[in-house]
């Protein structure tokens, strides 16, 4: 059983900073790329920003010069550092790690957190 559990969610006033965490438990083969994705209400879910298992990083136009993703392999840990936060960035984010299960299959599998609200005030 694989569990992503998030931390680091809250309440900020407009040009704060929040940093983000998730760490994956469990029994798995290895975790590839990892992310966060972000919904605001109404609105569709939406990739914020992913990282390799080599350090390749990839940010929504949206949130680039703001948001660092980062992870550390040893703790399987993901983080969002968001700095200068906007209103816009109100949303529930999510962390997602694509994992293979078993060294004997390629498959790789999607895990997602429960989320973690992130409120940003004018």
């Amino acid at each position: 059983q694989v569990q992503l559990v998030e931390s680091g969610g809250g309440l900020v006033q407009a040009g704060g900073s929040l940093r983000l965490s998730c760490a994956a438990s469990g029994r798995f083969f290895s975790i590839n790329a990892m992310g966060w994705y972000r919904q605001a209400p109404g609105k569709q879910r939406e990739l914020v920003a992913a990282i390799t298992s080599g350090g390749e990083t990839n940010y929504a136009d949206s949130v680039k010069g703001r948001f660092t993703i980062s992870r550390d392999n040893a703790k399987n840990t993901v983080y969002l550092q968001m700095n200068s936060l906007k209103p816009e960035d109100t949303a529930v984010y999510y962390c997602n790690a694509k994992m293979r299960s078993r060294w004997s299959d390629p498959r790789e599998y999607d895990y997602w957190g429960q989320g973690t609200q992130v409120t940003v005030s004018s």
